[in-house]
């Protein structure tokens, strides 16, 4: 803790009482920071306090108002202490309010003696030192949870990319391309799992934000079909698909949005029998738009239906650990379904009759037209039209399997492994585009990509970053190192191509 995270604050804006309870608290070594002003307890609480002490009278509307406002936006490891100095007491009908709306209040009353006073600021002062202790470890789990995405990304990349390249090779062997489907099937699964746990810790931690933009019902329909499309394949499923009349926009995250309606759709594909018809309708009701999701699988039972959306519950007849999966796919769809201001509920007649969630959210945009830009195809033009393009990882892998992808779609490649090597090479290559790992063993990517940018021509080149790293702060850094695009590995090779035609377009356009 630091000194501001170990002091008092103190809000008594009349009488003495303020300079008592320094003066009484002083002779036991705690420290206290006295505000007269309401405009400065919230300001002084965010600096950093292990407990706020207030006596009765100051509880006016106004300072009710701000207090539980600061108090609801803690974060989730904080609950801070809040110490009242009141004259009746229990008794009090302002004491009361104070504990329905406040919280962790304790309360001490007048006359108090000095003994009650040290021993209660002492103790908030020790249990906010032990919720300081779980920032800390919360810190430290959100860094090794960040770290451990960046080291499972970084194999599956080279390895979805070599993927790729065999099933873009023709007259190929039919046991390799088998098997190669069957690895990219694989491969495709566990960076759902990587990505649902990483997304698992930062919601937890209130660390997602929703990126909203324009995008169509339809489209995020056809996103999540696609994602759910090889589980659907393998089960031998038939998708029941309706899509709402007319053109609906929504004002959403369209990644979030596309993995909510995914991750249910998952589900139902998992817990129902072979072969079976699975029913996914989209309709505009009113000011929502409503996705219903309804199969023919288990079932569910009334308990678990009341639990079917809390975190780590492998709730179906206790079966989806036998059948994958690690229990948050629901509860994740359900916290973003929530955070659009919408809502998920499920229905189910019991064991055998199969289940229903309905996905409700309150974000129709009432136009007629898409404005999407419609999305570029995978090819990146004529073989004429060189694009060139300079790959830097140190994942020598990850690079050779892109240089290969890159060269089998007419693209003339360069290398290079670490920083220092991509900047010389950059002004010898001249790149149309730069894909640039973040964690370099030299520099960091956003180091090197400001460096190129510098360099003469530098300004026209596109940076693309691909790493491992997903969080949000690392985007923000690519973004101000003047990378236009973000991708995370293993990269989705469509979205890629999509990029890289565009870039191409753009270059013939300069020339």
């Amino acid at each position: 803790m630091s000194e501001l995270e170990q002091r008092i604050v103190v809000f008594s804006p009349i009488g003495k009482d303020a300079r008592l309870i320094e003066q009484v608290l002083g002779q036991a070594r705690v420290v206290c920071h006295i505000c007269l002003e309401l405009d400065a307890v919230v300001a002084e609480l965010e600096e950093g306090a292990a407990a706020l002490f207030v006596i009765e009278e100051a509880f006016n509307d106004d300072f009710m108002r701000e207090l539980t406002g600061f108090l609801a936006a803690q974060p989730t490891w904080s609950d801070l202490p809040v110490l009242v100095l009141s004259k009746e007491g229990l008794d009090s009908p302002g004491v009361q309010r104070i504990f329905e709306r406040v919280g962790n209040v304790t309360l001490l009353e007048r006359p108090v003696r000095r003994a009650t006073l040290v021993s209660a600021a002492l103790s908030a002062r020790r249990a906010r030192r032990r919720q300081y202790e779980m920032r800390e470890v919360d810190r430290r789990k959100d860094e090794f949870l960040a770290i451990l995405g960046h080291e499972l990304r970084n194999p599956l990349a080279p390895i979805r990319t070599a993927m790729d390249v065999l099933n873009t090779i023709p007259n190929s062997d039919p046991k390799v391309r088998s098997i190669s489907q069957v690895v990219e099937r694989q491969v495709r699964h566990l960076t759902r799992l990587v990505d649902d746990l990483l997304d698992v810790a930062r919601i937890t931690n209130d660390k997602v934000a929703l990126q909203c933009e324009r995008v169509s019902a339809a489209t995020v329909l056809q996103h999540a079909v696609e994602i759910c499309r090889q589980q659907f394949d393998s089960c031998g499923h038939v998708l029941d698909l309706r899509q709402p009349a007319g053109s609906v926009l929504l004002f959403g995250d369209r990644a979030r949005l596309v993995q909510s309606l995914a991750n249910v759709l998952n589900n139902a594909a998992k817990f129902s029998p072979p072969k079976s018809t699975i029913h996914l309708h989209a309709e505009a009701d009113g000011e929502d738009i409503v996705f219903t999701v309804r199969d023919h699988g288990i079932g569910l039972e009334p308990e678990a239906r009341s639990r079917i959306f809390d975190l780590f519950v492998q709730g179906q007849a206790g079966r989806a650990h036998t059948l994958g999966g690690l229990g948050i796919g629901l509860s994740l769809a359900e916290r973003f379904t929530r955070m659009h201001g919408g809502s998920i509920a499920v229905t189910s007649e019991g064991r055998g009759n199969g289940c229903e969630f309905v996905l409700r959210m309150p974000i129709v945009v009432p136009e007629r037209r898409s404005k999407e830009r419609p999305a570029a195809g995978p090819s990146l033009g004529h073989s004429d039209d060189t694009l060139r393009v300079m790959v830097v990882d140190d994942n020598e892998d990850g690079a050779d399997m892109l240089q290969v992808m890159l060269e089998m779609e007419g693209c003339t490649v360069a290398k290079a492994n670490d920083g220092q090597a991509a900047i010389a090479l950059a002004g010898r290559f001249h790149p149309h585009a730069v894909l640039m790992d973040i964690g370099l063993p030299d520099m960091q990517g956003y180091e090197a990509a400001r460096r190129i940018h510098d360099l003469d021509g530098g300004g026209d080149i596109v940076f693309i970053a691909m790493t491992g790293w997903g969080h949000d702060e690392a985007r923000r850094r690519a973004s101000g190192a003047g990378m236009q695009h973000y991708l995370v590995k293993p990269v989705d090779l469509h979205v890629l191509r999509k990029y890289l035609t565009e870039i191409r377009e753009q270059a013939l356009q300069r020339a």
